[in-house]
């Protein structure tokens, strides 16, 4: 029989629990980046699955959260290091409590390349770039040539659209840095749930290698700044900012997919050249460069059909932007990152990019 002592003991328990209960079923953020932060995101009804991190549940209902940042690695495939990256900007944005933050992983393990990850059971693979089918451009699985890249995303983002899941979402951005950028660059063009999420959604494609060009012009250096060029070279300027590509005999590929809309493949096959032009155009994206990115570091894509596009990250997303503006009269949003150069940490983390990733507003432009 117990004593007074241990009933008063027993009663003190069930009282904290009582009191600490709706604060441990909520839960903290999960903030490191091991597998106690990592989910399973099945794709195509499953078995096929794709590991994200996450800072909570993907699918346990959450009512405070109200922003999501999907953050997609660069070509390192190192997922990891990127959620690392989003819980520091998370943290100085002071959005780690209301925001579900989420980094996929894309992994590689084809024959006869250096991309040998490890795979769990039924874990999707993808090609190693360079490829025609690599993932940072809607590429396929290796072996399940009906399930992209993209489609890991869609997915993704089906279930953050879920009312009975994070009920008062009101933000989605999906982000990405260097092969993440070009991936993002992409996937805001060809995706086709966009409209359908109710959910405010924009795009930050940030230090992209290339942009999706829509016609055979390409730019000269009148299309950007002295200071976005490679160190050193100083041109005469040019009288045109953009002109007729020059190259098309020796580059036939300038304008083929993923520098061009022809022969789209994998996941951007899906739509027409009407639609894709509509949604480029159409969808809210932020086009994020390093001012220090001119630099041909980190898996630059030195071939002729990027280089048609200017000779630095920097000059090709000045340069992209500008074609947009003067030809199509559209205005998406590019913001030069001062001191940043090829670095995904230094890009996130600053100051006039937080509240672009972690949007404060309640209801952002769709």
């Amino acid at each position: 029989m117990r004593d007074s002592s241990q009933n008063w003991y027993l009663v003190f328990l069930m009282l904290l629990a009582i009191v600490l209960l709706p604060g441990i079923a909520s839960g903290a953020p999960c903030a490191t980046a091991t597998s106690a932060c990592t989910e399973w995101v099945t794709v195509a009804g499953g078995p096929s699955r794709v590991l994200i991190y996450r800072t909570y549940s993907i699918a346990t209902r959450n009512e405070n959260v109200t922003r999501a940042l999907i953050m997609i690695h660069g070509s390192a495939r190192d997922a990891d290091n990127y959620f690392r990256t989003a819980l520091a900007a998370a943290f100085l944005a002071g959005a780690l409590d209301d925001s579900i933050v989420i980094a996929p992983r894309f992994a590689a393990n084809n024959v006869g390349t250096n991309c040998q990850d490890m795979l769990a059971p039924n874990e999707l693979s993808w090609y190693c770039e360079p490829h025609p089918d690599d993932w940072r451009y809607g590429g396929t699985a290796v072996g399940r040539e009906a399930i992209s890249t993209f489609d890991v995303i869609d997915e993704t983002l089906r279930l953050l659209a879920r009312k009975d899941f994070f009920p008062n979402l009101r933000a989605i951005v999906v982000a990405g840095h260097s092969g993440g950028g070009s991936f993002t660059a992409r996937y805001q063009a060809v995706n086709t749930i966009h409209e359908g999420l109710n959910v405010a959604t924009t795009y930050v494609a940030a230090n992209a290698a290339s942009y999706i060009y829509l016609d055979a012009v390409r730019p000269t250096a009148a299309a950007y700044p002295v200071a976005a060029g490679a160190p050193g070279f100083v041109p005469p300027p040019p009288k045109d900012a953009f002109v007729q590509f020059r190259g098309s005999t020796t580059c036939s590929g300038f304008d083929t997919w993923p520098y061009g809309t022809r022969g789209r493949r994998g996941g951007s096959a899906r739509v027409t050249d009407d639609l894709l032009k509509k949604q480029l155009f159409a969808r809210p994206i932020n086009y994020l460069v390093g001012s220090l990115d001119i630099l041909p570091l980190a898996n630059f894509d030195d071939s002729c059909a990027a280089m048609a596009q200017g000779p630095t990250r920097m000059a090709r997303a000045l340069a992209f932007s500008k074609y947009l503006n003067e030809k199509y009269s559209v205005r998406h949003e590019t913001t030069i990152v001062a001191l940043c150069g090829h670095n995904v940490r230094c890009m996130f983390t600053a100051d006039p990019v937080l509240p672009l990733i972690f949007p404060k507003e309640d209801v952002v432009a769709r």
